[in-house]
């Protein structure tokens, strides 16, 4: 393992690709000055450790990372990513693992354990909110959810809204561009509708563009956010292949959402009501039976 080149490596990504330039050189300047710490590691996971402290110490980004990976990684930009999709994916029904009727009409939908890209869930996205479509209060449950892409994010809020709206911004470093998000004038399938009660469960790892998912929901006042505060990463990242087990990955844009001006980065997505995780599917199908005249 030549340690000296996975930390240039890394302190190269860092400064050419971390959303806040002032923070990379911060970053960079602490991780040339730890050489010898991380010279004692003498494993992929030990370094990753190290440097993912090393990396988290100025502003807590969570996305900010030496990712240490098992199985080796292929070379090329967000290579680790694409190889674990295809497995999850097939093991989460499609990212739909769960979809059942509940008493009084309710639907409650599982999302994860990733809001996979477009390209690959649409499809189950189209099917998944078809059959909810018939149901008179909709659960969507994120609680195992550890992230996904913000192009799925308005693809399932097209679902949930009548006329296209404004989700959310990105503000992304490479060319200094800010790129809007809306909800679909058009979907597959059929939509569950704008006005229907709307409830998303939440846990402290719910992560990423599943916090999104909530936070855009939340804002719009479209949906009841019940569980437990999210884990807080707000910030886009991409994985670049510094090793055959270690990935670096490097948040290369913010979100701003349309309503709040700000994003929900290392405060995390506070429920409407703050209850532990495993109670929360409970507490949302008895809310939902209230709001339906059923309770």
């Amino acid at each position: 393992m030549d340690i000296p080149s996975i930390i240039t490596r890394t302190r190269a990504l860092l400064v050419e690709h971390y959303v806040f330039p002032d923070v990379a050189a911060k970053l960079d300047a602490h991780l040339a000055a730890r050489a010898d710490h991380y010279a004692t590691a003498t494993m992929p996971e030990e370094l990753a450790g190290l440097v993912t402290a090393d990396l988290q110490s100025v502003n807590g980004d969570r996305h900010l990372r030496l990712k240490h990976h098992v199985n080796e990684v292929p070379e090329g930009d967000d290579a680790a990513s694409r190889q674990h999709y295809a497995t999850e994916f097939d093991e989460s029904m499609g990212g739909v693992p769960l979809l059942r009727r509940l008493d009084g009409g309710v639907a409650h939908l599982e999302l994860a354990p990733l809001l996979f890209p477009v390209e690959m869930i649409a499809e189950s996205i189209a099917a998944a909110f078809t059959l909810v479509s018939h149901a008179r209060a909709l659960i969507i449950d994120l609680r195992r959810s550890r992230g996904g892409d913000p192009h799925t994010v308005a693809l399932v809020c097209s679902y949930l809204l009548d006329e296209p709206t404004h989700l959310n911004t990105l503000y992304t470093r490479a060319d200094e561009s800010y790129h809007q998000f809306w909800s679909l004038p058009h979907v597959p399938g059929t939509r569950f509708g704008g006005a229907k009660p709307v409830y998303v469960l939440t846990s402290g790892t719910t992560f990423s563009g599943a916090e999104e998912l909530s936070y855009d929901l939340q804002q719009l006042g479209r949906a009841t956010i019940i569980g437990e505060t999210t884990g807080g990463g707000a910030h886009p990242r991409h994985g670049f292949t510094v090793h055959p087990h270690l990935e670096a990955t490097i948040p290369t844009a913010r979100a701003i959402n349309p309503v709040s001006g700000t994003n929900w980065e290392l405060v995390g997505v506070v429920p409407d009501i703050d209850i532990p995780a495993d109670e929360a599917l409970d507490r949302a199908h008895r809310e939902a039976l209230v709001k339906l005249g059923r309770g």
